[in-house]
């Protein structure tokens, strides 16, 4: 389950809970990146869960970052970006 809350304009705190066990992350969005990624078809929160869900394919929820900006992904994935317009 992935359960993403709102704390400001561009801070948001996601929950990550698998098998029992829970993890939080604060995650930063800017206003140009959701934009430049979405075109505003889907909200914010909608696109930091799928980034989320993109994220654990790929690694374990110990191992994303527990504070980062959410165009960090496409430093560690460079598929990242055209993967999430995609889904979009």
């Amino acid at each position: 389950m992935i359960e993403v809350k709102k704390k400001g304009q561009e801070e948001f705190r996601v929950k990550v809970e698998q098998e029992g066990a829970s993890k939080e992350y604060a995650v930063t969005l800017e206003d140009s990146y959701y934009q430049d990624l979405t075109q505003g078809k889907v909200t914010k929160e909608e696109l930091i869960e799928k980034s989320f869900k993109f994220l654990l394919e790929r690694e374990s929820k110990e191992s994303i970052l527990s504070k980062f900006n959410l165009k960090i992904i496409k430093s560690y994935f460079p598929e990242f970006e055209e993967e999430i317009r995609r889904a979009i």
